[in-house]
């Protein structure tokens, strides 16, 4: 047994989207169970979205019942990410991202320095979402080590550490950008212009994501280790290249043990059960539908995908948040388009993912 005075301290700071907290959950209580303390951070706004929407107390936090059915080491703290916790960010995307661009470090900042000040074991390590532009600084500040957490593909992390190659050979930030494919990122055997991520393909660069984007990556340049939920013999060749510039390390897929009952509750919104519709389907019959918690769809394209789905005669379950268009319009869907699709689908505005993809009717996503 490690004596608790020697136990590795890390503090893991999530980015305040779904699909950010998840595996930043799944992280700490992997690590944790590998003998490390873990001090999470969560903003006050993520933590009100998950605790209204599920059974947590809302003073307490999420790891509560983990620590007591576990005994894992895991602290909680919550910070403002500079706006109000009832303040629409759906509505307000670009108030949202430039609020984490420009005022939540001073937030984290005050926290870390406390948390640094007075915790045992003394923390060593900062963990955070490669998004934030903030980490590499305070980890300098606090003399820790740091280490930069990617939740997505090594293929999307690459294209954006490369964004300089992209804009030099005019694929990207151009007037008349290079519609040719794309074949000299290190790792990358080629790419189509169009199969780029949306933010690499719009032309005004100027915006407050794509500032978030060019910062947070020249900061993840200087990260002592980069850890990618992806799995290594996915994505060989692009990993092998990255780490010929960097400490690059696929860690994923970071699903605890048991990921589909874990006693941690992650979800922003109430989630609907569709195990009895599912359980009424064919092995293999059933599509899920899903834009995540942080994308949104034109009015327009989205009729054309229930068109396309209505068309498809395909039984599908559709994750429809009420925002997926806006805030504003929450019946975003054609007239008539429930009747016609009958016991064939299903349309829930949040579920839970992964117990969804875990049902062997689900056949494709």
């Amino acid at each position: 047994m490690v004596d608790a005075r020697e136990k590795p301290h890390a503090i893991l700071v999530s980015y305040p989207l779904q699909g950010h907290v998840n595996p930043s959950v799944h992280l700490a209580i992997n690590l944790a169970s590998r003998g490390f303390t873990i001090t999470f951070i969560n903003t006050h706004s993520i933590h009100h979205q998950i605790t209204s929407t599920s059974a947590t107390d809302g003073e307490g936090d999420i790891f509560s019942e983990l620590r007591q059915s576990h005994g894992l080491d895991i602290r909680y703290a919550t910070v403002s990410d500079g706006l109000p916790v009832g303040f629409d960010r759906s509505l307000h995307h670009d108030q949202f991202m430039a609020a984490l661009l420009h005022v939540f470090s001073a937030h984290v900042e005050e926290a870390i320095e406390k948390i640094v000040r007075h915790s045992q074991p003394a923390v060593k390590c900062l963990i955070a979402d490669t998004y934030f532009v903030w980490p590499g600084k305070l980890a300098k500040k606090f003399g820790l080590l740091y280490v930069s957490f990617w939740t997505e593909a090594a293929l999307i992390f690459t294209l954006y550490y490369h964004m300089d190659l992209l804009r030099l050979n005019g694929h990207f930030g151009c007037i008349d950008t290079r519609e040719d494919e794309i074949n000299y990122i290190p790792g990358v055997e080629s790419i189509e212009p169009k199969d780029l991520t949306s933010f690499l393909q719009e032309m005004d660069t100027t915006t407050v994501c794509h500032q978030i984007i060019h910062k947070a990556f020249m900061d993840a340049k200087t990260a002592d280790f980069v850890l990618c939920n992806t799995v290594q013999e996915l994505e060989h060749d692009t990993i092998s290249a990255l780490q010929q510039k960097i400490p690059f390390f696929a860690v994923g897929p970071v699903f605890p043990a048991g990921f589909t009952g874990t006693t941690v509750t992650t979800s922003l919104w109430a989630e609907s059960d569709c195990s009895r519709w599912l359980d009424s389907k064919p092995h293999g019959s059933v599509l899920y539908v899903s834009f995540g918690s942080y994308a949104h769809v034109a009015k327009g394209d989205l009729i054309e995908i229930a068109k396309g789905l209505l068309l498809s005669k395909v039984d599908f379950i559709w994750a429809l948040r009420p925002d997926i268009v806006s805030s504003d319009d929450q019946t975003p869907l054609p007239d008539g388009f429930m009747e016609e699709t009958g016991d064939r689908g299903v349309i829930v505005p949040w579920c839970c993912q992964t117990q969804v993809l875990a049902h062997p009717a689900v056949g494709g996503s």
